[in-house]
């Protein structure tokens, strides 16, 4: 079932970045990043509330909330970033780089989480770096 998540969280990304790019034509990154910051708010707390789960809040461990609001800030500058290159460059190209992520998750679960690396994930990883720096290095599609 994580797979099914997963891949709807990748097309999901994929709408994020379509709409963005659109939506960018006209407005500063950091604006752009508020607005959608603001519906993400509502949104995730709305389906806390609407969950029951508003009382569990008081029961997050804190050392679990540090990790959280720690993620929550690097989501921010993710975003940041993100958004900052999509309204700089094409989104098949600024899109594609920011997947690298990818690879970097692979590295950061290799150090901080001992997973364990096999040849598959490896090669799996050097592909996804060849094949997100062939895209970004193509030629300039024609709108940016």
């Amino acid at each position: 079932m994580w797979m099914v998540f997963s891949l709807l969280a990748a097309l999901s990304a994929a709408i994020v970045v379509t709409l963005s790019k659109i939506g960018l034509k006209n407005v500063d990154p950091v604006l752009a990043f508020a607005v959608q910051a603001v519906l993400i708010l509502l949104v995730s707390w709305g389906v806390v509330t609407w969950q029951g789960k508003l009382p569990d809040v008081s029961s997050i461990p804190r050392r679990d909330l540090l990790f959280l609001v720690a993620a929550g800030v690097v989501t921010c500058l993710s975003s940041l970033c993100s958004f900052q290159a999509l309204k700089l460059g094409a989104a098949s190209r600024a899109g594609v780089l920011d997947k690298v992520s990818l690879v970097f998750v692979v590295i950061l679960a290799v150090v901080f989480l001992k997973e364990k690396l096999n040849w598959q994930l490896v090669l799996g990883a050097l592909l996804m770096v060849g094949g997100a720096v062939l895209i970004a290095l193509s030629q300039k599609a024609a709108n940016n």
